[in-house]
């Protein structure tokens, strides 16, 4: 008997499930692409448990008629194409006939529709890929789609999900998108019984930026409006100032489809280029309007990615619009004067500290010189001088004296290594040697000479201060015994959907970091603390920052994650080389690098100290041979 066999009709059905459905908000993708492409002006997505347990999307749409109700759940079964040359002209957004029988092969499904010439419209049952019910009923011009139980027969895919607020939070991002792709239709998104999303359907793109990403980004947005060839790109880009740390703000349509392509990206990034600075990415919402004829969408079932008949000029139309707009505009940022402000640090348990400030912390390196004059200062007791005085003398060595001397340093200097971290093994790090150092001075700007038991040693200011800002704040977050500093008056954020549900996903870890929020209503936080000893930053800076990074963190932040954003944090805050500080200060810094637990590399692993004997000095200048 051969090993070959056709798959059934319910086995076959699952697997195709599995590349139109991938997750809950693969389900709302396409029922909204459904509901606008039947002319809804109007449409409402609810959800609970991040899609899981229920999906309930209305819209005021055409509706169906009750003929094509049971023909519309079998596969590739659809009203916007007829034939394959059909494929060459779509413009429609869905046009597979696949969205409804995936989504029905791997969930509980009702559908509740009604035509505008219809006098009652109908509901349909349908689980699992098998048809339940069908019957007449009274409901509203339009379509309502109930889906209950996700994967509820497919255990496996339902396993691989994440919790139930990072799938939300996908759902929370297309509508965002959506929303921006067709502003000329009203979308109200509910999460749980919360109005998250809700838009007025006015027509006006700025308008639909304001509500998503607020009004810090969209005061200083460029308006973008182009035509070249028969391609017309329309929205808005934003200036350098509100680049950011990951891709998520950029945003562009083909005919009202979300896509991503690596041509229109490329292109939008090389614009920036020389206006933002290395690793940051630009704010774009960009719609195309190009002939079908032009591109491809049938290339992958979720249909996000596209085909281009021209793709170098549309990329040289693109770079060349977007270069122009930047050009063309006065893009310096403004600096509003601000009042000094006061804040309250929280320097430990039951006690608080007033310390005048506009916005910024309180230098650490300040913080270090104030602790070393409060501490006792250990000062060596003189010592006698035992040395023989030196006698001048003219007489010159006996030859062989001589030549056996030369002999002996030669046998002393010739086997000696280069010594890297094993070279602080004199102690230069310990309490008991900090009695015997001495302090030479400053060079560059950036590195202090030290003087120890025969060598000389040179710090790295920058690197040092970074560990011991990384090492504390590893440490009050291990501990979970965090530093704060109040801020008076708070700082108030403006997050869009996507900022909001990392923020809290994350909050217990942004607490032990030491920041402090509270709800402000709406889209609105007060940012009330910040960790202490990270001067260098803006509270709002160290949270957009934050979160941006955190935005491609799926999982659980684990220690090693949160590891590198206090590596980025110690790093920024820490004092800059080519800044001057003073002999009290660095004095104060090394008393601090000696407590460290590895105090010889910084968290990104350079060197903090480097030393050269008084060997190799004298070599150098050919003292000995």
């Amino acid at each position: 008997m051969g090993k070959i066999q056709v798959l059934d009709g319910e086995t076959i059905n699952k697997i195709a499930a599995g590349e139109v459905v991938e997750r809950p908000s693969s389900v709302v993708k396409e029922l909204v692409e459904n509901a606008i492409d039947a002319g809804a002006t109007a449409v409402t997505v609810e959800i609970q448990d991040g899609g899981t347990s229920l999906i309930r999307i209305t819209d005021n749409g055409s509706g169906m008629e009750k003929d094509d109700i049971s023909m519309a759940f079998l596969r590739h079964s659809t009203s916007k194409i007829r034939s394959a040359q059909d494929l060459q002209t779509i413009r429609s957004l869905g046009f597979r006939g696949e969205a409804l029988s995936s989504i029905s092969a791997v969930a509980q499904v009702e559908l509740l529709t009604k035509t505008a010439h219809a006098m009652t419209g109908c509901r349909y049952r349908i689980d699992g890929g098998v048809e339940k019910s069908i019957e007449d009923i009274g409901c509203p011009d339009g379509t309502t789609f109930i889906v209950r139980q996700l994967f509820y027969n497919t255990p496996a895919r339902r396993k691989f999900l994440k919790s139930n607020m990072t799938e939300a939070g996908y759902i929370s991002d297309l509508m965002a998108r959506l929303s921006m792709s067709h502003p000329e239709v009203s979308f109200k998104f509910i999460n749980n019984r919360q109005n998250r999303l809700h838009t007025s359907g006015n027509g006006r793109l700025k308008d639909i930026l304001y509500h998503i990403y607020g009004r810090d980004i969209s005061a200083n947005l460029l308006p973008v409006e182009t035509e070249q060839n028969g391609v017309h790109m329309t929205g808005f880009i934003g200036k350098p100032i509100i680049c950011r740390g990951n891709r998520s703000y950029e945003n562009y349509f083909i005919n009202g489809r979300y896509i991503k392509s690596p041509v229109i990206t490329q292109a939008i990034e090389d614009a920036y280029k020389t206006f933002t600075m290395v690793h940051k990415f630009p704010f774009a919402v960009l719609h195309f309007t190009l002939d079908t004829a032009e591109l491809d969408v049938n290339v992958h079932p979720t249909k996000m990615e596209v085909r281009f008949s021209h793709g170098q000029e549309l990329y040289k139309f693109i770079y060349e619009s977007l270069r122009h707009v930047l050009l063309g505009k006065e893009l310096i940022p403004e600096v509003k004067p601000s009042e000094p402000k006061k804040t309250t640090a929280a320097v430990r348990p039951g006690r608080t500290v007033d310390q005048p400030t506009s916005g910024l912390m309180k230098h650490p390196i300040e913080q270090l010189t104030a602790q070393a004059a409060t501490s006792p200062k250990r000062t060596p007791e003189p010592k006698p001088d035992t040395r023989p005085e030196p006698k001048e003398t003219k007489e010159k060595l006996p030859e062989p004296f001589e030549k056996k001397r030369l002999e002996t340093l030669r046998a002393s200097t010739v086997e000696e290594k280069p010594q890297q971290y094993e070279l602080f093994e004199t102690g230069l790090l310990t309490k008991e040697a900090r009695v015997r150092h001495k302090l030479i001075g400053q060079v560059f700007e950036t590195y202090w000479i030290v003087e120890y038991d025969g060598k000389l040693f040179i710090i790295d200011q920058h690197a040092a201060h970074e560990k011991v800002l990384y090492e504390k704040l590893m440490k009050r977050f291990k501990e979970n015994q965090p530093m704060t500093q109040m801020v008076q008056p708070p700082i108030i954020l403006t997050l869009s959907m996507t900022e909001i549900d990392l923020l809290n996903r994350y909050m217990d870890e942004f607490k032990k970091m030491g920041f402090e929020f509270e709800s402000f209503g709406g889209k609105e936080y007060a940012l009330r603390g910040v960790p202490s000893d990270l001067y260098g930053f803006t509270g709002k800076e160290m949270v957009t920052e934050l979160l941006d990074e955190l935005a491609g963190e799926f999982e659980r932040m684990r220690t090693d994650v949160i590891g590198d954003k206090i590596a980025t944090m110690a790093c920024k805050a820490a004092v800059k080389g080519n800044m001057r500080i003073s002999a009290k200060e660095a004095d104060a810094l090394i008393e601090e690098l000696l407590k460290a637990e590895n105090p010889y590399t910084c968290p990104h692993g350079r060197p903090t100290i480097i030393s050269m004997t008084k060997t190799e000095l004298e070599k150098r200048f050919k003292r000995i041979v």
